[in-house]
C-alpha cells in the first residue's frame, strides 16, 4: 500500500533554515516597516499640523481620523491578502508575488502621500499605504510557519522583531532627516522596495499545485475568517493578549510627538528660564526617544527568542515582558521629564524586545491548519491593527477631557498589565 506524502508547502518544516533566508527576510520585514512608522511617527502627524489651521478640526483629531481610517483598512488587508496567498499557485511561489505586488504599490501609495494638498489626499494616500503593504506584510509573515520548525521559531521572531525595530527607527531617521515632509516620504518609498528585493531575487518561495488548491468556494473563504474561540481557545487567549499589549503599546506611540511639543516642552522652557537644560525639538525628541527604545530592544528581542527555544516554553517570558512594559508605561504616567521619558523608552524596550520574539513564535505554535497559516497570521495580526483603531478613539476623549496624557498613560499600562496575565489561560503552550 502507497501513502501521498502531502505537498511540502503544506507539511509542518523540519530542516533549519539559514543565516541568510532569515537575514533577507528580515530585511524585508524591517523594510515594510520602515513604509508605516517614518509616517506614523513624523510625517502623518506634521502634515495634520499643516492642514488643521481652517479644516475645522485639531490636529489630535486630524491624526486620530486618518490613522482610525486607515487601521480600518489594515484589518480587512492583512486577512484577506494572507488567504489570497494561501491560495496562490503561481511558479513564483505562494507568498512572493504578494510580497512584491504589496511592496511596490506601498512605495506608490507613499509618494502619493508626498504630494497629498489636504485632508482627503491624506486619508487616500495613507489607506493605499496600508492594503499595499499589508499585502506584502501578511506574505512575510506567513514565510515563517511555512519554513522554519518550531523550535527555531523564537530565535527567527527575534530577528524579525530586530528588523521591526530597526525599520521603526530607520523610518523615523529617513522621515526627520530627508528634510521635508515630501522629501521624508520620497526616502521611505524608496527603502521600502529596495528592502524586499534581496528575499525575492535570492530565495525560492515554496510552490503549491493547482491540485492541492481547495475549490473557489465564496461562502467557503469569507466563513474561514471566523476562528472560534470555542473550537480554538487557545489561539483566542493567544489573539487577546496579542490585542491588549499592542492597544497599550498604541496609546503610548500615538501622540508622543504632540506629548513632547505640549506637556514637556513648556515645562522644559519653564525649567531652562530657572537655569535647567531644555528638550530637543520635539521631531528630535521622538527619534532620541524610538532610538533608545530601538536600542534596548535589540539588546532582549533576539536573547529572548533563543533563550525561549531553549527551555521549550513561551508563556512566562511572554507574561514577564508584557508586566515590565506595563510598568515602563506607568512611568510616563508618573514622571512626567525628559529624563523620565528616557527612563520609560528605555525599560519599554527591554519588554517590548522580548515579547515581539516568543510572541510571535507563541502565535506560530497555536495554528490550526498548515493550509490555511496565511490567513490564520492575518487574522493573528489584527490585533496589531485594531489597536490602532482603538487607540485614537480612546485616546483622544481622554487627552482632550478627562486627564490628559497622565491619566492617558495610566490606562495604557492597566490595560497592557491585563493583556500579560491572559497569557496563563493558553493551555497547549508552555
Amino acid at each position: 500500500m502507497t501513502t501521498t506524502r502531502p505537498p511540502a508547502a503544506l507539511t509542518e518544516p523540519a530542516e533549519r533554515v539559514g543565516r541568510g533566508w532569515t537575514a533577507a527576510l528580515s530585511l524585508a520585514n524591517g523594510a515594510i516597516w520602515v513604509g508605516w512608522f517614518g509616517p506614523l511617527q513624523i510625517l502623518l502627524a506634521s502634515q495634520a499640523g499643516d492642514f488643521a489651521p481652517g479644516s475645522g478640526m485639531s490636529k489630535e483629531t486630524m491624526l486620530a481620523w486618518v490613522t482610525g481610517v486607515g487601521a480600518v483598512v489594515s484589518l480587512i488587508a492583512n486577512p484577506v491578502f494572507g488567504a489570497l496567498s494561501d491560495r496562490t499557485t503561481s511558479r513564483w511561489g505562494r507568498r512572493t508575488p504578494w510580497i512584491v505586488t504589496g511592496a511596490a504599490g506601498g512605495a506608490l501609495s507613499l509618494l502619493l502621500l508626498a504630494g497629498a494638498s489636504g485632508v482627503w489626499t491624506m486619508a487616500l494616500g495613507w489607506c493605499l499605504v496600508q492594503l499595499t503593504l499589508n499585502a506584502a506584510f501578511a506574505a512575510v509573515t506567513a514565510a515563517v510557519p511555512d519554513r522554519v520548525p518550531r523550535l527555531q521559531r523564537g530565535a527567527v521572531g527575534g530577528w524579525l522583531g530586530a528588523a521591526q525595530i530597526l525599520g521603526v527607527v530607520g523610518g523615523t531617521g529617513l522621515a526627520t532627516a530627508a528634510g521635508g515632509i515630501g522629501a521624508g516620504y520620497v526616502a521611505c518609498a524608496v527603502f521600502t522596495l529596495a528592502g524586499v528585493l534581496p528575499y525575492v531575487l535570492r530565495y525560492e518561495d515554496l510552490r503549491l499545485a493547482d491540485a492541492d488548491r481547495p475549490p473557489w468556494d465564496w461562502r467557503g473563504f469569507l466563513a474561514g475568517f471566523w476562528l472560534s474561540p470555542r473550537r480554538h481557545p487557545d489561539l483566542g487567549w493567544a489573539w487577546l493578549t496579542r490585542f491588549l499589549i499592542n492597544l497599550s503599546n498604541s496609546l503610548v506611540l500615538l501622540y508622543l510627538l504632540y506629548y513632547l511639543r505640549d506637556r514637556l516642552l513648556p515645562q522644559a522652557l519653564d525649567s531652562a528660564r530657572a537655569g535647567g537644560t531644555p528638550i530637543p525639538d520635539p521631531d528630535e525628541g521622538v527619534l532620541i526617544l524610538t532610538a533608545v527604545n530601538g536600542l534596548t530592544l535589540l539588546g532582549t528581542v533576539v536573547v529572548g527568542g533563543v533563550w525561549s527555544d531553549r527551555v521549550g516554553r513561551r508563556k512566562p517570558f511572554v507574561l514577564w515582558s508584557g508586566a515590565l512594559m506595563a510598568v515602563a508605561t506607568a512611568l510616563l504616567s508618573a514622571w512626567q521629564t525628559w529624563p523620565g521619558a528616557i527612563v520609560a523608552a528605555a525599560v519599554l524596550g527591554i519588554g517590548f524586545g522580548v515579547f515581539t520574539s516568543v510572541d510571535f513564535a507563541l502565535m506560530t505554535d497555536v495554528l490550526p491548519k498548515a493550509l490555511d497559516r496565511g490567513k490564520d497570521l492575518g487574522i493573528i495580526n489584527v490585533a496589531n491593527a485594531l489597536p490602532q483603531v482603538a487607540a485614537p478613539a480612546l485616546a483622544a476623549p481622554i487627552v482632550t477631557y478627562l486627564g490628559g496624557y497622565r491619566v492617558l498613560y495610566l490606562v495604557a499600562a492597566v490595560i497592557g498589565l491585563a493583556g500579560a496575565g491572559l497569557v496563563g489561560r493558553i493551555r497547549g503552550v508552555e
